[in-house]
């Protein structure tokens, strides 16, 4: 086998590992790495979870003496500083690694380029670009809160198949099936919040937690400019055991945010005058908590706020092989919208599966450039 098919392939396998600690390990990057003799793996490793070894440790560990003269593969350039844990150039170079295959740069300011600096005036080999492209996509949620503090933004809805959220009286429940809600369920356990308006609270009255439990316990947020969240619905009276964010308007009066406060629930007031502006007030803080991942659920008028603003990042959507109608009823994404089929917003190479009848699509937002949808 060729080197550059020899390298290919073992950051395939360095990116499949790095997958797997997707929920467990934010705001921290998902890392894979492979220590190998040519085709022969001697170690391997992940990130498993925040706080715990990194990827090249792990990898070390199962390496054991091996590693030395080995060629490491790592998803993400080693760390060089202090942090959680001690930096994993000092272990490679400690170990006697001979090389480096990095599939790109961490633009985190404590590294971005010194940790390859570091490992080669060791003289260790770094080489960065194999598998570049699959690991910013792996990435991209840790890369966006990283240069733009803000969270990655995941727009998430059930529709039936003429494209109703609900009927004309308001039912929605349950448009899909048990096995697209087992993966909602999935998205709802590895995110670090979720998030509806208030008119999906008063018509649904949802719990917003993940069932069975998954990696991260996600903090459940509600859009509701007035304040005004009912004392019995199932968010306020379990806010104790799972925290509740409620955003509101900052001009909100202050006994609503008492009463509200007084019941166990955090209140955050968002600044504008808009809900444009108060959405990005809101997003500015959750990436100023490190909330690195934000699943939207809706209804209609929230999904539409997030589109329009262009802050959604990936969307997932389950179509049922039912039919609605009714001109009234409510469709999935409201807001302005757009003029003209050449602004539409696009789902970029999407994963399509059936889940027992239900349509599953998910992929990356597209937005047509600001140019063309002036």
């Amino acid at each position: 086998m060729l080197q550059d098919d020899l390298d290919r392939w073992h950051m395939a396998r360095a990116l499949e590992l790095a997958a797997q600690g997707r929920g467990a390990v934010e705001p921290n990057p998902l890392v894979g790495c492979i220590i190998a003799h040519g085709a022969e793996i001697v170690g391997e490793g992940w990130h498993r979870r925040y706080g715990g070894p990194h990827a090249e440790i792990e990898a070390l560990r199962i390496a054991g003496p091996r590693a030395r003269g080995a060629t490491l593969y790592v998803t993400l350039e080693p760390c060089c500083h202090h942090g959680k844990t001690p930096p994993c150039t000092a272990a490679l170079v400690a170990a006697g690694v001979r090389r480096v295959v990095a599939a790109q740069r961490d633009p985190f300011p404590r590294v971005d380029g010194q940790g390859a600096r570091q490992l080669e005036a060791a003289g260790i080999a770094v080489e960065f670009g194999i598998g570049a492209a699959e690991a910013a996509q792996l990435n991209a949620p840790y890369l966006k809160l990283l240069q733009d503090q803000r969270p990655w933004v995941i727009a998430k809805w059930a529709m039936t198949l003429d494209g109703k959220l609900a009927s004309r009286g308001g039912d929605s429940q349950w448009i899909s099936n048990a096995a697209s809600r087992e993966i909602v369920h999935a998205l709802r356990g590895r995110v670090d919040a979720i998030l509806v308006g208030s008119g999906t609270v008063r018509a649904d009255n949802p719990l917003l937690t993940a069932r069975p439990p998954g990696p991260r316990t996600a903090l459940r947020v509600v859009l509701d400019s007035r304040g005004a969240l009912d004392p019995g619905s199932q968010l306020v009276r379990t806010a104790r055991d799972t925290p509740v964010l409620v955003a509101v308007a900052d001009s909100v009066l202050p006994e609503r945010r008492r009463s509200l406060e007084a019941l166990g629930c955090e209140v955050y007031a968002c600044a504008g005058g808009s809900e444009a502006a108060r959405l990005d007030s809101l997003l500015a803080e959750l990436g100023r908590r490190q909330l690195t991942n934000v699943l939207v659920e809706g209804g209609s008028r929230v999904l539409g706020t997030f589109f329009d603003a262009r802050a959604v990042d990936e969307a997932h959507v389950f179509v049922a092989p039912k039919l609605l109608g009714g001109a009234s009823a409510t469709t999935p994404v409201g807001g302005q919208g757009l003029a003209r089929m050449n602004e539409a917003w696009r789902v970029e190479q999407p994963a399509i599966r059936v889940l027992e009848g239900d349509v599953y699509v998910a992929g990356r937002v597209g937005y047509a450039p600001a140019a063309a949808a002036s």
